[in-house]
């Protein structure tokens, strides 16, 4: 595969909600819109986030919008800026983004979202008009959401097959995620903190025997490194990562959050030809696939840390319903939808 074209796709997934936000939120009005757009990257401002979403400056500009591009490499103080209002949109993982809208940022709840049928509902349902409401908090809109893909456990060693041999393992685990760290708790893991920066140098450097990330995240962030030949990447949908825009509503039209919703569910199957194009960029013999059985165990183990956590508050309960509501019009069968 051509990594440099790997990259560009890929960060396309994300920043495709940026461009989104450009073109729709021009037609809006006449006069020139003078925004900043703070952008996650890993990478900087030489990373594929960045860099694709510098391509769309000139388009935004031709339909009235002066988009002023920052690129941050760590996330919370991305984050930070953005609620301090030196930013007028941002573009964040859903996790990070759970402090400006609590049911959006419940979307990445362990094991709520097993697949990609799932996850496409969950997103024809938020793109309705009717949903709004859910995707404002305050100041704040929710304008975009968009899949990142199935997060799986990586392990730099294969013997590690199962929840019993998690015991003691050190897991590079988002220290900023409350349902991060009460998931390795749970498993009797240690929680070796790290953020978005730098979780993939501790795992690729054996600082850590574990760490969890999508598909996408494979190439750019050489997770392969850490993986080597004696490690593998488990198959099996810890959540489900997306990306989100979040803009300051008073700086944008009343309906600018809408339209790019209107836009970006149009263009959802690229994105998910982005993520397939990832996980078939995984080599085959670098996948571990559990047995049925202990599929049916992890689904069980993830549903009590859920609901443990929604009772702390740290999940939003209409979220969480409204994602039981789907896995059970997927799946009938699943024991949680007899109750």
């Amino acid at each position: 595969m051509n990594t440099a074209r790997f990259r560009r796709r890929l960060a396309l997934a994300a920043a495709l909600c940026g461009s989104l936000l450009a073109s729709s939120l021009a037609h809006a009005q006449g006069d020139i819109l003078d925004r900043s757009f703070c952008v996650f990257d890993p990478v900087g401002a030489n990373g594929p986030l960045f860099a694709i979403t510098r391509e769309f400056q000139p388009v935004a500009l031709k339909r009235g919008i002066k988009l002023n591009l920052r690129a941050y490499t760590d996330e919370k103080v991305a984050a930070e800026d953005f609620k301090a209002g030196q930013c007028d949109a941002v573009l964040l993982t859903g996790t990070r983004a759970r402090e400006f809208n609590k049911f959006t940022g419940s979307l990445e709840a362990m094991g709520a979202v097993p697949g990609e049928e799932e996850m496409r509902l969950l997103y024809n349902t938020l793109s309705q008009a009717k949903a709004r409401p859910f995707l404002i908090d305050g100041p704040y809109e929710v304008a975009g959401v968009f899949p990142g893909g199935a997060i799986y456990l990586h392990t730099r060693d294969r013997a590690i097959d199962s929840v019993e041999k998690l015991q003691g393992k050190r897991i590079a685990t988002l220290d900023y995620d409350t349902a991060s760290v009460r998931m390795v708790r749970h498993v009797g893991a240690s929680v070796v903190g790290s953020n978005s920066a730098n979780f993939a140098g501790k795992f690729n450097n054996g600082s850590v025997d574990l760490a969890y990330a999508p598909a996408v995240a494979y190439q750019p962030l050489e997770l392969y490194k850490g993986v080597r030949e004696a490690g593998g990447v488990f198959k099996y949908a810890l959540a489900y990562m997306n990306f989100q825009v979040i803009i300051h509503r008073d700086r944008f039209p009343e309906d600018a959050g809408q339209m790019v919703r209107d836009e970006a569910i149009k263009r959802i199957d690229q994105a998910y030809e982005i993520i397939a194009e990832a996980e078939a960029g995984i080599p085959q013999e670098v996948w571990m696939h559990p047995p049925g059985e202990d599929v049916a165990e992890y689904d069980k183990m993830l549903r009590q840390v859920r609901l443990s956590l929604l009772d702390d508050g740290v999940y939003d309960e209409r979220a969480i319903k409204l994602m039981k509501a789907i896995r059970c019009r997927v799946d009938g069968s699943r024991a949680e939808c007899a109750s």
